[in-house]
């Protein structure tokens, strides 16, 4: 087993699911075994979504999969974890996640420089059906724009 010094998993249905209002770092409180599975990279936050509970920010749903050695002292794979943001950041995404329709969702897991842990974050809106459509229409005109741009070479 090789542990990457640089870990960044995604979630990448987040973009296309939903708008992107506001962005955040956080970090994570892990115990020894999920920050080691993590810089193995098993770990998915695609179904993942964040929740206040007592006035703390809490990830529920991210699959952290059990460290192979750990042995007696694994971690339960989708517990919930707390993450890591000052005052001054929950209080404004705790009044404007109660708005209806807001959602606060992960983007991003990956480790620092320093081999921590951090979770980019976002608050974001659902899209609408059309929205989605939109969305896709956009992207399909751009790889058309890009093919003719390169055929044109």
């Amino acid at each position: 087993m090789k542990i990457n010094k640089t870990i960044e998993i995604k979630n990448r249905k987040a973009r296309f699911e939903y708008e992107i209002l506001d962005k955040y770092h956080a970090g994570i409180v892990l115990g020894g075994s999920e920050i080691k599975a993590i810089r193995l990279g098993k770990a998915s936050i695609a179904e993942a979504f964040c929740e206040f509970k007592n006035n703390e920010l809490w990830i529920i749903n991210m699959t952290v999969q059990e460290y192979v050695n750990a042995g007696h002292y694994s971690h339960q794979p989708k517990q919930a974890r707390k993450l890591l943001l000052n005052r001054k950041e929950l209080n404004k995404l705790e009044k404007a996640a109660s708005n209806t329709g807001n959602t606060i969702i992960p983007l991003r897991l990956y480790t620092n420089e320093k081999g921590l842990a951090k979770l980019d974050i976002a608050l974001a809106k659902g899209k609408k059906l059309h929205d989605k459509r939109d969305t896709i229409k956009d992207r399909d005109n751009k790889r058309q724009l890009d093919m003719i741009k390169k055929s044109r070479r």
